[in-house]
């Protein structure tokens, strides 16, 4: 196994601390549906991304991965997806945040007209990526413009 992959599973399987994987699963569920689902705003994404770090050093400090590394684990694999969605979900909620308006499945609570999704076409006409620049390193957003030839920007009507 590559050296970084053996070392992040020797430290899953070490930490033997008290929460279950899916413990942490249902936490992190939890946070996301409730400041970043289908519907969010400015102050619930903040606490999202107070509450993500901590939950995150939480994990890796008292969660209990059953088994070994000597066969297949099905614990010590949902603890490495559990691990990524701690990473992951960090950064979904950094992402909302940067998105000021309400477009598709972005609606910023703070973002809406009468109920309807408020587009800011102006800064948000854009695909965005993060690039990942290493752990402990802030990930770098990159934005690329788009162009519609064929079709005007509107704003969807779900009445």
């Amino acid at each position: 196994m590559h050296g970084e992959v053996s070392e992040r599973i020797r430290r899953l399987l070490s930490i033997q601390g008290k929460r279950t994987v899916d413990d942490f699963h249902k936490a992190l569920g939890k946070i996301m549906w409730g400041k970043c689902g289908m519907a969010r705003n400015e102050a619930g994404l903040q606490q999202a991304l107070q509450e993500i770090p901590v939950l995150r050093e939480e994990f890796w400090r008292d969660v209990r991965v059953l088994g070994s590394n000597e066969s297949l684990n099905q614990s010590l694999e949902k603890a490495g997806r559990v691990a990524d969605f701690l990473e992951f979900g960090e950064l979904l909620c950094r992402d909302a945040l940067e998105r000021r308006e309400s477009c598709g499945g972005h609606f910023r609570e703070e973002w809406q007209d009468a109920g309807e999704a408020q587009r800011d076409d102006e800064n948000f006409c854009h695909a965005a990526v993060w690039e990942y620049k290493g752990e402990g390193q802030p990930e770098v957003r990159h934005q690329e413009e788009l162009v519609f030839e064929n079709v005007a920007l509107a704003v969807r009507s779900y009445k």
